[in-house]
């Protein structure tokens, strides 16, 4: 019977220990955090853009991805050619499936340093694994996508809805944990809606933790006003926008008139 009682010990003692170091072992491990300083963002009368900073905290031992983007969406735009060799017309459409009509993407080192293939590809991390998401119509060749991918993301780089960087996303260790913070400008062009905020911790390249959060832009006020208008009544929106560029184009010339007129 007293053996019994020491092994009952030695076992619970041995449970108490295990115990003990799971619980240190998770609590060194810094759990993975994101949080949007500005995830509500009003598109009023005076909008012009705003800035999104995004932090956390992380495992000192990862490198981190940051990426922000909205719903895949469907695209069709214009092929521009030259007809004859002397006019530049346009000679078609491109259609850009599962294309997200925005995308930013920042990391601490280039993803291809950091992710396989299939890695990148899971997540879509990067322009070479959005290229391989996304489908062209028509664009029959590989060479042929890839033409058109680049020229894709130039258009929306030029607009601002586009962005991918090495470097912007800053890390570093404090004690037991790491602390990332990035901060970028929110442009104008882009539209009312829900944009999906994810940070992934890389390692072997792998992903090994995640965590996501929202960015949530509306229009407000008379901006709002005028938007439903213009989707619910065409008629009545299109009446005020001839008064008002009426009225607007009677302003200057009393301006004009004012100012003593032409010599």
């Amino acid at each position: 019977m007293k053996v019994r009682t020491e092994k009952l010990k030695v076992a619970a003692f041995l449970l108490f220990c295990a115990a003990a170091l799971l619980l240190y072992g998770s609590s060194a491990l810094a759990e993975l955090t994101i949080n949007a300083n500005h995830d509500h963002i009003n598109i009023d009368f005076f909008y012009n853009g705003s800035t999104v900073s995004v932090s956390g905290v992380s495992d000192p031992d990862v490198d981190l991805i940051v990426k922000i983007s909205s719903a895949d969406g469907h695209e069709v735009l214009k092929q521009k050619g030259k007809v004859a060799g002397i006019l530049w017309m346009n000679v078609g459409t491109l259609e850009f499936k599962e294309a997200p009509n925005f995308y930013s993407v920042h990391c601490t080192k280039n993803i291809e340093d950091l992710l396989d293939k299939g890695e990148a590809d899971k997540y879509v991390l990067g322009y070479s694994a959005l290229e391989r998401h996304v489908e062209i119509i028509p664009a029959s060749k590989e060479e042929e996508k890839d033409r058109w991918f680049n020229e894709f993301v130039k258009y929306k780089e030029s607009s601002k809805l586009y962005a991918c960087s090495v470097g912007r996303l800053s890390a570093q260790s404090k004690g037991a944990k790491g602390l990332y913070y990035i901060k970028l400008d929110w442009p104008y062009q882009a539209a009312p809606g829900d944009y999906i905020v994810n940070v992934y911790a890389v390692k072997n390249k792998k992903v090994i933790e995640k965590a996501e959060t929202k960015v949530f832009v509306e229009q407000v006020g008379i901006v709002k006003r005028l938007s439903e208008m213009a989707k619910d009544n065409g008629a009545i929106y299109g009446i005020i926008s001839i008064l008002a560029a009426l009225g607007a184009g009677f302003g200057v010339g009393l301006i004009f008139r004012k100012g003593g007129g032409s010599h």
